[in-house]
C-alpha cells in the first residue's frame, strides 16, 4: 500500500478517535467527571490530554461509565497512534533503502555490458562465481536469500536479493546486454519461470540451466535453453571413466 494512502487511513482513524472522545466527553461531562464539561472545546481538551497520556489531572472521571469511556479512549487512541508511528516509519526507512539501492544500481549499470548473471546460489553457481571472479569477469549474482546476498557482497560480489521470477526485477540487470545467464535453482518450477522471464527480456542472451536430475533435464529441454547441465550425471560419468581406467590398469 502506498505511504500516502496509509497516512490518509491513519489520519482518518485518529479523527474518529478524537470525535469519539470529544462527543463522548461532552455528552457524559455533566455528571461523570470531577468537573462539568460544558463545551466542545473543554471536551476536546480532555480528549487530547487523555490520549497523549499527559494527564494534568484537572479533569478526570469519577463514575464507572466515565472510567470505562476513558479506558476505551486511551486504548483506541494509543493503539492507532503507535501503529501509525511504527508502520509509517518502517515504510519511510524502506523507501530510503530502496532509493539508495536504486541509486547504486544506476551506477553499476555503467558496467553492465557483456556481463554474466548467475541466478540462484546452489553449489554450481557458487563455484562458477569464484572462477569467473578470478578471471575478472563482470558477474552479477541474483538470489532469493537475503542472508546469502549479504554474505556474497561481503566477499566482494555484486549480489542482490530479489524475486527472480518477476520480470520487472530481472530487467534491472540489463539482460539484453549480458552474454550469459546461468540458472542454478533447486526448485525446477522456478527454473522454468526464470527461463521464460529471461527469454522474454532477451532473445539473444545465452541461457544455461543446472538440472538436479535427468528427469528435470528432459523437461527443460523443451525450453529455449542453450545448455543444460546435470552435475550428478557428469560426476557419475567421470567416476565411471575413472573406475574403468583403474580396472584396465589393474588387469595389466
Amino acid at each position: 500500500m502506498h505511504v500516502n494512502v496509509k497516512i490518509a487511513i491513519y489520519v482518518f482513524a485518529m479523527a474518529l478517535v478524537l470525535a469519539y472522545g470529544t462527543l463522548g466527553a461532552y455528552v457524559l461531562g455533566t455528571h461523570n467527571f470531577n468537573v462539568k464539561i460544558t463545551s466542545i472545546s473543554e471536551s476536546l481538551y480532555f480528549t487530547v490530554v487523555t490520549i497523549s497520556t499527559v494527564g494534568y489531572g484537572d479533569i478526570y472521571p469519577v463514575t464507572t461509565i466515565g472510567r470505562y469511556f476513558t479506558i476505551v479512549l486511551i486504548i483506541s487512541g494509543l493503539s492507532i497512534f503507535l501503529s501509525a508511528i511504527t508502520v509509517l516509519s518502517g515504510d519511510f526507512l524502506s523507501a530510503r533503502v530502496e532509493k539508495i539501492y536504486s541509486g547504486v544500481s544506476r551506477i553499476e549499470k555503467r558496467w553492465m555490458s557483456n556481463h554474466i548473471v548467475l541466478v540462484g546460489c546452489d553449489a554450481t553457481n557458487l563455484i562458477l562465481a569464484e572462477k569467473l571472479k578470478n578471471q575478472n569477469r563482470n558477474v552479477i549474482i541474483v538470489t532469493a536469500d537475503t542472508v546469502m546476498a549479504d554474505n556474497l557482497r561481503d566477499r566482494g560480489y555484486h549480489a542482490y536479493a530479489i524475486d527472480y521470477t518477476i520480470e520487472s526485477n530481472m530487467r534491472r540487470f540489463q539482460l539484453d546486454r549480458a552474454t550469459d545467464v546461468v540458472i542454478d535453482i533447486r526448485d525446477s518450477s522456478k527454473t522454468v519461470y526464470v527461463v521464460l522471464v529471461v527469454r522474454k527480456i532477451s532473445k539473444k542472451v545465452r541461457i544455461s540451466a543446472v538440472a538436479q536430475s535427468l528427469e528435470e533435464a528432459s523437461h527443460l529441454s523443451d525450453l529455449e535453453i542453450n545448455e543444460i547441465i546435470n552435475p550428478a550425471s557428469i560426476a557419475a560419468e567421470r567416476l565411471s571413466n575413472f573406475i574403468e581406467g583403474s580396472g584396465s590398469r589393474t588387469k595389466k
